[in-house]
């Protein structure tokens, strides 16, 4: 394949994560930062008379993603929390 051609074609992964050589670190920093999610099937079975079944999703995202107001303290983060807690125990009494 000529590099010209080669410079016009990105393959998907290419796009995705770009066509320059990526590290592992690279690789994970990424997909924590655009966010992952996984899912899945488990199916227990017995005789095959399935006894069990369960679909699984899984979110992988960097915190500041999910979280982006959150202080990334975490003693600030604790202390805010057990505040807020008190505060509604208090205006339930």
């Amino acid at each position: 394949m000529s590099p010209r051609k080669r410079a016009t074609e990105l393959t998907e992964v290419e796009q995705i994560l770009g066509p320059e050589d990526a590290s592992l670190l690279d690789i994970v920093d990424n997909l924590l930062n655009k966010g992952v999610v996984l899912s899945g099937d488990i199916t227990i079975a017995l005789a095959e008379v399935d006894l069990v079944y369960a679909r699984i999703s899984l979110v992988l995202a960097a915190v500041d993603r999910v979280l982006p107001g959150e202080d990334t303290e975490f003693l600030e983060r604790q202390h805010a929390r057990h505040a807020l807690r008190e505060a509604r125990r208090r205006s339930r009494v």
